[in-house]
């Protein structure tokens, strides 16, 4: 089976939570995401709480194809919790005062970098450096695989985008996808649907007009041929039970 990455997002910060601020985080990654063909696993909003963010960077880091941007927490207040914990989860809690980051934080703010400003260049150790657009201080990623940026969309958006350019640029890989709305109910399709293959990713999607029950149907696969095959057999199976089907998405967004 072919492998791809799996991209998950880590958005932290109460505020997002209790309505102080607005997210913006989550929708740019997935627009930049779609733009060179990849698709997020999953997105998780959270508070500043560091046992829920260990246990949320645990269960991405357990994923062994998984790609994660984090957002927030890795300034110099008492409550930025990132560097600390992206270091006890991914490099056994060991961390470095890194040399360019720190060089980087002085030449933008000369001697007020001292005492507190400075330890954001505090970080996992062999952490490499996203840049900022904004003030210099710099992002950081793990292992190309583990990005974490700024809370502010000014900054974090130029680092997504280098990240993305420099290690996830465009997927190659061809994703098939085949799409039929079916006049009938689900439930008179769900045996076909539980004997699908594993390598086969099913939607569907019922909706209800005109007190008339619809299911828009779609299969998407890296196979090709074991697409063809297994949506012939729901165009078999609605011929068969003389239901109704069109091969379109007819709640598609035009």
């Amino acid at each position: 089976m072919i492998k791809k990455p799996n991209f998950y997002s880590v958005i932290i910060g109460t505020e997002l939570l209790n309505g102080r601020r607005k997210d913006a985080h989550f929708a740019f990654l997935n627009e930049q995401l779609l733009k060179r063909g990849w698709t997020h696993k999953a997105s998780f909003v959270i508070e500043d709480d560091t046992k829920l963010m260990e246990n949320i960077y645990n269960l991405i880091k357990a994923d062994e194809n998984s790609v994660m941007f984090s957002y927030g927490g890795i300034g110099a207040t008492p409550d930025d919790y990132t560097r600390q914990i992206a270091a006890k989860v991914f490099r056994d809690g060991e961390m470095e005062y890194h040399e360019k980051a720190q060089e980087l934080i002085i030449n933008q703010f000369g001697d007020e970098s001292y005492p507190h400003r400075i330890e954001m260049g505090n970080l996992p150790i062999n952490a490499k450096l996203l840049k900022n657009v904004v003030n210099n201080v710099a992002g950081f990623y793990l292992d190309d695989r583990f990005f974490f940026t700024p809370g502010f969309p000014s900054m974090s958006q130029a680092m997504v985008i280098e990240a993305l350019d420099k290690h996830y640029s465009k997927n190659d890989l061809v994703k098939y996808r085949k799409t039929l709305t079916a006049f009938c109910g689900e439930n008179d399709l769900i045996s076909l649907m539980k004997e699908l293959p594993r390598e086969i990713e099913l939607s569907s999607l019922p909706k209800i007009i005109d007190d008339k029950r619809q299911v828009v149907l779609s299969l998407s696969s890296l196979e090709q041929t074991l697409l063809d095959n297994s949506f012939q057999e729901f165009i078999d199976f609605c011929e068969e039970k003389n239901i109704k089907y069109i091969l379109e998405d007819t709640n598609k967004i035009k």
